[in-house]
């Protein structure tokens, strides 16, 4: 019987060359944008990180020596202090009134702005105008030009009709606030409307007119639909913003008259009763709302361009 023997198979050599190389490029792409990063990573990441250590701490900045660590205790006395209690639910309906007036403002100037008329390029920059506004200059215009009892347009106009002569900061604050808000983000939600209704389906539309849909049921059953992801990326962009927004209640009412929000009770108490460590722990907190709020910005943005790519 012969014994047979079998030659050992050769291995085939790895190539590392083509892996290598798309490394290299992949990092010589990406190393322009790393001092960008780093830059960031240094502006906002440690920043809020030494935030989040001091609100564990007992520490008043007029004792330095004195602080403590606590855990979480302040993040309880955020939670369960009333002020504070009353400023997450005047941030609340900060909020979903300014977000909520400034949509349906926003979805009738776009469905204007949407029809063929002669100057509508100047509309459309003059509605544009109030968001391309500073913050702090359209809350004083606000209230010097707008609101004042004594020289303020409204009360102007109500003097030459002959009509009453309210103080609308101390009558209404918190609508006063809202008002000056929702003027100034119309026109970002009908920007973003507005690109909706002009990726409609122009194909679709005419064909249910000429079936005998009528105005409002094409609005209804098509454009509605449409611009269901747009109102939602809208809602969203305005609540990151309105939740943190502090130039309107410090310069139009000063937190005062039951207006002070989330943001500006923070600034209180780390500027007025130099708590650190409470103000850092209700600054986390806004931060952390504004995360969640983001997330769900991103995940209708994302679907958004799925969309648009599927179509393409």
């Amino acid at each position: 019987m012969t014994a047979t023997t079998t030659a050992p198979m050769a291995t085939a050599p790895v190539r590392t060359t083509g892996t290598s190389s798309t490394r290299l490029r992949a990092w010589a792409t990406r190393a322009p944008l790393l001092p960008a990063l780093i830059f960031m990573i240094l502006v906002t990441q440690l920043p809020f990180v030494a935030t989040l250590v001091i609100s564990f701490f007992d520490w008043n900045s007029l004792y330095p020596d004195a602080r403590s660590f606590t855990g979480f205790a302040n993040y309880e006395q955020v939670l369960t202090d009333a002020d504070l209690r009353r400023s997450v639910w005047t941030t609340v309906l900060l909020t979903v009134a300014v977000v909520l007036a400034s949509l349906l403002l926003g979805l009738a100037l776009a469905l204007l702005l949407d029809r063929r008329f002669r100057g509508r390029g100047i509309v459309r920059t003059l509605l544009i105008a109030p968001f391309l506004v500073v913050p702090v200059a359209a809350a004083l215009l606000w209230k010097h030009v707008l609101y004042n009892p004594e020289y303020g347009l409204f009360n102007g106009l109500l003097h030459y009709v002959g009509g009453p002569q309210p103080d609308w900061i101390s009558d209404t604050p918190l609508l006063a606030v809202e008002a000056s808000l929702i003027w100034q983000w119309t026109p970002f939600m009908m920007l973003i409307l507005l690109a909706g209704l002009q990726s409609r389906d122009h194909q679709q539309i005419e064909a249910a007119r000429v079936d005998g849909a009528s105005d409002w049921q094409v609005f209804r059953h098509l454009t509605l639909p449409h611009l269901r992801r747009y109102l939602e990326l809208g809602a969203l962009l305005g609540s990151i913003y309105i939740v943190q927004n502090f130039d309107a209640v410090f310069t139009i009412t000063s937190g005062g008259l039951g207006t002070a929000n989330l943001p500006y009770t923070v600034y209180q108490t780390f500027y007025q009763a130099h708590e650190n460590g409470l103000a850092s722990a209700a600054g986390v907190l806004v931060v952390i709302g504004s995360i969640i709020i983001a997330t769900f910005a991103l995940r209708v943005v994302s679907s958004l361009f799925r969309e648009e790519v599927s179509r393409a």
